[in-house]
């Protein structure tokens, strides 16, 4: 599962790829790796306004919680169990892009775990992509 990222392109270059506008240009900060378990702020395009490319805060907090430490068990939905989770299964009608150009994976060196090897997955061109999310919207943060 993908808990790092890299977004490594400016604004413009985001913009043309995914045609949409950067609500924020500003915002849009080339970064080589964002870590999900700081919760950073990251680039994403939702259902609800495909035309702009906003901000919004990695780890999802949903309606019925008001902890928000409880977003470190939301980092990554899995592909099947999405439907069955409480955390997601309500969101399911709230997707959107999270806007990377790479991803970072880890090979294990060693049985007990202790010493692992950071690889980048990217596209040959190194261009954008995007990576399905969820989203939603809680009064305390964005």
């Amino acid at each position: 599962m993908c808990f790092y990222l890299r977004q490594s392109k400016d604004a413009s270059r985001l913009e043309a790829r995914f045609q949409a506008k950067a609500l924020d240009a500003v915002a849009i900060v080339p970064t080589e790796i964002y870590n999900g378990f700081g919760y950073p702020q990251t680039h994403v395009i939702t259902n609800t306004a495909p035309g702009v490319i906003q901000v919004y805060h990695w780890g999802l907090l949903p309606s019925w919680t008001n902890d928000i430490s409880f977003r470190k068990n939301t980092l990554n939905a899995k592909r099947g169990t999405q439907h069955e989770k409480p955390s997601f299964k309500h969101l399911l009608h709230q997707p959107c892009l999270v806007l990377a150009d790479g991803f970072y994976e880890w090979q294990w060196l060693d049985e007990k775990g202790k010493n692992k090897q950071k690889y980048l997955l990217s596209l040959p061109d190194d261009g954008p992509f995007a990576l399905a999310g969820l989203w939603n919207i809680w009064p305390d943060l964005r």
